[in-house]
């Protein structure tokens, strides 16, 4: 089978990576194309395009650099169109993904079409379950209120779980010690505070100034920055004016020796969490962007463990309140006390909704029957 792949970001090549090692286990002549990241590149047959080149985050952002997403559209249209894939597997991603979802069903190709991490619907434009529904032939949902989400609106989808609890459950074996890390990266003996400001330059601009305000505060405490693989050292000294280890490409060795941790909203959430590592979670979109979001936005929580938990378990400062005063206070009370006994019990119910390990497992394993089921199609011109 010819596989098509396209994810965005950071946290989707790492699925899409661990989703294309089970389908080969299923079909010896898979053979992948994709758009990703380094982990999908390990994978696969032929990388079209590095999501660094193609990835752009908010609203103003995207109105800038719109001409090359025009051209990334394009780019990727006609080539799949050469390519003529079997199946195509959408990951995260909606604003590309889905124009590209209803270019190929609309196209003459025999392809499926399938979506891997759903768009947040629930969050906001929920008329896109639609939309998505229209344009795909299989949906996949690794949240567990997502399928009776798609549910109210008439819609069957597949929950095969999250598969960050793969992702973890590979790494375990690797993980370091803290004596390890130490020594490695040059580390005091005091305790570790993660700062995790995201994976996205414009996440890291408005996030990473923020949290590192609180570091004076803490002298008994060591804070230590998760950098991305996908940015220079280069880039983190433009908002450095102090001395922080940077460790790059090693977030779950630091969370495994983390007391505590300053984190921005997506799936480093949950995965700080499943470490058990207290947390605050951070969130600036900026003014204008955070007041359209506010209009348009239907959920309670922006933090994927609150919204799971349907609570307030994990502290959200977003906007105005992401500021140094308020940062401080809640880290205070999640490095000793009643808030981090409590915080620890949530991640236990966390874990629990979450289900076990096993969903790229069960994801390749129901589109692997369901293609298989489809072959009968006349071949593809």
């Amino acid at each position: 089978m010819k596989y098509y792949i396209i994810a965005g970001e950071a946290s989707g090549d790492m699925h899409a990576a661990n989703l294309m090692k089970q389908l080969k286990q299923r079909d010896s002549d898979a053979f992948f194309r994709v758009w990703g990241g380094d982990k999908m590149q390990a994978e696969t047959n032929e990388m079209v395009r590095h999501f660094k080149d193609s990835s752009f985050m908010g609203i103003f952002n995207v109105l800038w650099n719109i001409r090359t997403i025009k051209k990334n559209f394009t780019l990727c249209e006609n080539d799949i169109m050469a390519f003529k894939p079997d199946v195509l597997i959408l990951i995260d991603n909606s604003g590309f993904n889905l124009r590209i979802a209803k270019y190929v069903k609309l196209s003459k190709l025999h392809t499926r079409i399938y979506y891997y991490i759903l768009p947040q619907a629930w969050a906001w434009k929920q008329k896109r379950v639609h939309t998505i529904h229209q344009w795909c032939h299989r949906i996949f949902a690794i949240l567990p209120f997502e399928k009776e989400f798609y549910k109210s609106y008439g819609y069957e989808v597949d929950y095969v779980g999250h598969p960050i609890l793969d992702a973890m459950e590979q790494r375990k074996p690797s993980l370091v010690n803290f004596k390890e890390l130490k020594k490695e990266f040059n580390l005091s003996e005091k305790p570790v505070i993660a700062l995790l400001p995201g994976s996205r330059k414009q996440e890291i601009k408005t996030k990473l100034p923020a949290m590192l305000k609180v570091i004076n505060h803490f002298p008994d405490y060591q804070f230590v920055i998760a950098g991305s693989e996908t940015l220079d050292l280069s880039f983190y000294k433009n908002y450095l004016d102090t001395d922080v280890p940077i460790i790059f490409n090693r977030t779950y060795d630091i969370l495994n020796n983390a007391t505590a941790a300053l984190v921005t909203s997506g799936t480093a959430t949950l995965e700080t969490a499943l470490f058990r590592v207290p947390q605050v979670v951070c969130y600036k979109p900026g003014y204008v962007t955070y007041k359209l979001l506010s209009r348009i936005v239907k959920i309670k929580y922006i933090c994927m463990v609150n919204l799971i938990l349907d609570r307030m378990a994990v502290q959200e400062l977003i906007e105005g309140d992401l500021n140094e005063k308020r940062m401080v206070k809640e880290l205070n009370l999640i490095l000793k006390g009643e808030k981090r006994a409590q915080m620890l019990k949530d991640y236990n119910e966390l874990e629990v909704k979450m289900g076990g390990p096993g969903a790229s497992a069960r994801t390749a394993e129901l589109m692997w029957e369901d293609v298989s089921r489809k072959k009968t199609v006349k071949p593809q011109s």
